[in-house]
């Protein structure tokens, strides 16, 4: 498994985004070959985490990509700054 970490601070409105992303993003992700999961974390103070996981690399490759694409359309004003971005193999899960 592979996985994908974005972390996004000076969010302006963390509940308006959180709506956004379960109802546009979700979906999209969700037809990516090889989706497992995705999560989406309010971490307080401005910032928040996505999390996405599929069965391979390129999975999460394609969400990076996708998320920036659904940012930069439908969050920017919400996500001023770019994210923090960490991905790569899952090597332990619980």
């Amino acid at each position: 498994m592979y996985a994908a970490v974005r972390r996004y601070e000076g969010v302006t409105d963390p509940e308006e985004a959180g709506r956004r992303v379960a109802e546009g993003f979700v979906p999209l992700l969700r037809q990516v070959s090889g989706f497992v999961a995705y999560y989406w974390i309010d971490a307080g103070d401005g910032v928040m985490v996505s999390t996405s996981v599929f069965e391979e690399e390129a999975g999460a490759e394609e969400s990076v990509r996708r998320a920036a694409d659904f940012v930069r359309d439908n969050l920017a004003s919400l996500l001023p700054n770019p994210p923090q971005v960490t991905a790569g193999h899952v090597v332990a899960t619980g």
